[in-house]
């Protein structure tokens, strides 16, 4: 059988925490303290939601859970901001070209970026992680 693969995103919850959640299956997250605390509380709700499936014979809302499956983990800005605190958000803003306090903003969640916004901000990350990874002390 294929296995096929659930985007689930990560982000900051309204309390500080995070909150992982699949956004094709409505109602099906998970939350915590910690990334990971998040992550299995997912899972967690996944397992409980593909026993009531077996339970009540019917996969209609969950079907993409069915058979073999491979979660895979996106990050919303406010989730990649939490994770790696360690940025600077107005310094990392200046460096890839953007308003500083926008970015605050996405970092808070305040304001959602537009794809664009997000692929630039991506392609900036992934590109000085490319200069990082060559570093050598």
């Amino acid at each position: 059988m294929k296995v096929k693969k659930i985007k689930a995103v990560i982000e900051t919850g309204d309390d500080g925490c995070y909150s992982v959640y699949i956004p094709s299956i409505a109602g099906l997250y998970g939350a915590g303290e910690t990334e990971d605390e998040a992550k299995s509380e997912l899972m967690d709700a996944i397992e409980m939601a593909r026993e009531h499936a077996e339970e009540v014979g019917s996969w209609d809302d969950y079907a993409p859970l069915k058979g073999d499956i491979d979660i895979e983990y996106v990050y919303d800005l406010s989730g990649f901001f939490k994770t790696f605190d360690f940025f600077d958000v107005s310094s990392l803003a200046n460096h890839i070209g953007l308003n500083p306090s926008m970015m605050r903003r996405y970092k808070s969640g305040i304001t959602k970026a537009s794809d664009r916004q997000k692929k630039r901000i991506e392609e900036s990350i992934h590109a000085i992680a490319s200069k990082l990874s060559v570093t050598r002390f």
